[in-house]
């Protein structure tokens, strides 16, 4: 090969952490998809109920919430059919927390693979985003069942006019969950105790993501003194709290739709995004040698 002769591909270091080399990641899609088809297929690999634990899971736990926060506890949703209310909240978390937790040991769990041949790195945990897409949309469909199922027997629920931003609504859940799944995911490397935390704090999380609960009943508790007022704001300014009860309006009208909240939401997904960027690109040049 002559000197001069120009190589089809140049693997070099990354010169700048905050660096996204979006014409490599398109050039490697196809592998982004093989990923993505992994993920889907492997989930429920070997289970006798396969595909079909993507319903069992909100359903299930949205008849215990209803029966021991709604019923029990006595926390009123409103207008709207606690049951309905609960699916709601846990079809938006779950999606966010499965993005969270599958792409929080994207290093130790593919160590082999990056340790033999070069892809980029980003796309292990894109893929997990855009897989978890496939299933969260199936558990929309439920909802969207249940939905007609309660207009039909007399139920008055409508979606608000806010619905338009639905989607957008997804994107920051998609940037907040790969965000921290890949600042984790870095930190694993050389902190495992981390791993062993995941699930306490995630489960913690979503106490704290008015999942459960509308975000007014906290307010309330406040105002009464029967919650300290830092607990009721660190409640408040969680983004996931915003985006939960920003789905809740545009799907049912429940509540009010504040559009500061929705901008918040998605200025913090959008830099915690970027600072998992940065921290991912720094880890992936040596973490290799810790893992």
């Amino acid at each position: 090969m002559s000197k001069n002769e120009d190589w089809l591909f140049e693997i070099t270091p990354k010169k700048n952490l905050l660096s996204l080399n979006f014409t490599e990641i398109w050039r490697y899609r196809d592998l982004l998809m093989l990923f993505v088809k992994r993920d889907v297929v492997t989930m429920y690999k070997q289970t006798i109920l396969g595909p079909l634990w993507y319903l069992i899971q909100p359903l299930f736990t949205s008849v215990i919430f209803t029966l021991i926060f709604n019923n029990v506890a006595n926390i009123s949703t409103g207008l709207v059919p606690s049951f309905l209310f609960n699916l709601a909240g846990i079809t938006v978390w779950n999606y966010f927390r499965e993005c969270l937790t599958a792409t929080s040991d994207t290093f130790t769990k593919n160590a082999n693979i990056f340790s033999k041949v070069y892809f980029p790195r980003i796309i292990m945990p894109m893929s997990i985003v855009v897989s978890n897409l496939l299933k969260f949309g199936i558990q929309l469909l439920i909802f969207i069942g249940f939905y007609l199922y309660y207009i039909f027997i007399g139920n008055e629920i409508a979606p608000s006019k806010w619905l338009i931003l639905f989607p957008i609504l997804v994107l920051f859940m998609a940037m907040l969950g790969l965000g921290l799944g890949m600042i984790i995911s870095s930190m694993v490397t050389k902190y495992r105790d981390l791993k062993f935390l995941m699930q306490f704090g995630v489960q913690l999380l979503m106490y704290m993501s008015v999942v459960m609960y509308p975000l007014s009943l906290v307010q309330e508790k406040v105002s009464e003194g029967k919650i300290p007022a830092f607990i009721g704001k660190i409640i408040a300014f969680n983004p996931m709290t915003q985006v939960i009860e920003s789905a809740r309006n545009m799907l049912l009208s429940q509540g009010e739709f504040s559009l500061k909240g929705f901008v918040y939401s998605g200025v913090v997904s959008l830099i915690i995004l970027l600072i998992g960027v940065v921290i991912f690109n720094r880890t992936e040049k040596s973490f290799i040698d810790t893992v």
